[in-house]
């Protein structure tokens, strides 16, 4: 998993902004939608997977975010 995506939602989970996170984890959603759609020549597997990996730091920061643990 991308460290990145672990500092920008640790960031978002600083500055207690749980919109910006819940529309990460849609867009995510979304992704990974359309890719398991997307029949033919492509692999879409390892996509699928860092999203799923992402959906998951997102839920971790949105749990912490509603249990009020990111003060």
């Amino acid at each position: 998993m991308s460290e990145a995506i672990a500092r920008i939602v640790g960031a978002y989970v600083k500055l207690r902004n749980l919109k910006v996170l819940e529309d990460m984890k849609a867009h995510r959603q979304r992704l990974i939608n359309e890719l398991k759609s997307v029949h033919g020549a492509f692999d879409t597997s390892l996509l699928i997977k860092q999203f799923d990996d992402e959906m998951t730091v997102i839920e971790a920061g949105l749990t912490m975010l509603n249990t009020g643990a990111a003060e």
